[in-house]
């Protein structure tokens, strides 16, 4: 069932580090990512106990930026192309659930309408198919979003292809992707977009760095490493099949962890003062909320961390307002 409402408006550092041996858990075994040993010029550097790094605050940006979504959502409005936003779930993944709702809401707190179509695990990719063929036609919409992953059946492939480049606003389109690598893609995939805007808002200057990049998927690392270049970064892209992650981490003035991987970076690894992106989304022994970066060790030795929960899970889908905003933007300039 399709429920499209119009939606309402709502009103030189340094840092303390101290050495340790790392656990045999958080060595990871052979196929993954390698850490090697603690850099011995660690256990004595760098000994500040006024320090600990920075907090990159997702939230409160988030907060900010939706603001900014919420008066040109208003401005669209009052001129009759109100942006829309196009969800579809297939399946009942828990996780997938909790992402839809949160993207669903986010829409009615800023604004913009909202269409939401839920289908069984078992709906024929045909049928999925024809669904977004229908809204690519539908003037009300401005952005379709099929949450990932899909059963095993659809070919998500496929699917991504189906969607109107100009409604791609995850940006995974072939499209979408290949406009990246020339800076002038329609819209950039919403993570790797809302950690650009951390490092704007920090004041956290990309020229000549050294960026590291852990994780090659096309939905951050990718994307994630070309955003980087853009903005004049130096960047390394590590991987599962990348020899001595740590010699490369630890000459990195900016990390971002990508992987899915508990504890893939750990505090002997990082530079002191470098900033540390935590895109990860994983669960600890206890079954709390943790990224793949060990926060408690590296938080001590880095110059801004980003936290989990709080940093670039809110950034990702306020990007995705972002997007739907300016593909609204986009179709009434081009009706004006």
């Amino acid at each position: 069932m399709t429920d499209f409402a119009a939606a309402p408006i709502s009103d030189s550092r340094r840092a303390l580090f101290t050495c340790r041996p790392v656990p045999a858990e958080k060595r990871h075994r052979a196929g993954r990512l390698q850490a090697s040993a603690p850099c011995p010029a660690f256990q004595t550097a760098y000994l500040d106990p006024t320090m600990t790094a920075k907090l990159i605050d997702g939230l409160a940006l988030s907060k900010t930026l939706r603001a900014d979504v919420a008066a040109r959502a208003a401005a669209l409005t009052a001129r009759g192309h109100q942006p829309g936003l196009a969800v579809v779930l297939v399946g009942a993944n828990p996780a997938s659930e909790v992402y839809v709702r949160n993207k669903v809401k986010a829409c009615q707190d800023n604004g913009l309408g909202s269409s939401f179509d839920r289908y069984p695990a078992d709906l024929p990719e045909a049928e999925l198919l024809a669904r977004i063929d229908e809204l690519n036609r539908d003037p009300r919409i401005h952005g379709i979003l099929v949450q990932l992953p899909l059963p095993k059946h659809i070919d998500s492939h496929k699917v991504i292809e189906a969607i109107a480049p100009e409604k791609d606003v995850d940006g995974f389109h072939v499209a979408n992707a290949g406009a990246l690598m020339t800076g002038q893609p329609l819209f950039r995939p919403c993570t790797p977009y809302g950690v650009m805007k951390m490092f704007e808002a920090y004041g956290i200057d990309l020229k000549g760095a050294n960026a590291v990049v852990i994780g090659r998927s096309n939905i951050v690392g990718k994307p994630m490493a070309l955003l980087l270049l853009e903005a004049g970064a130096t960047v390394t892209i590590c991987h599962s099949k990348t020899r001595d992650l740590a010699a490369h981490t630890r000459n990195a003035d900016v990390v971002v962890a990508a992987t899915g991987l508990r504890n893939i970076l750990t505090a002997d690894m990082v530079k002191p003062g470098a900033t540390v992106i935590d895109v990860g989304m994983n669960r600890d022994d206890a079954g709390k909320l943790c990224g793949d970066v060990d926060f408690a060790g590296v938080k001590e030795v880095a110059g801004y961390i980003t936290p989990v929960p709080g940093g670039v899970g809110p950034m990702t889908i306020t990007m995705l307002l972002v997007n739907t905003i300016e593909a609204a933007e986009r179709e009434a300039h081009a009706q004006a």
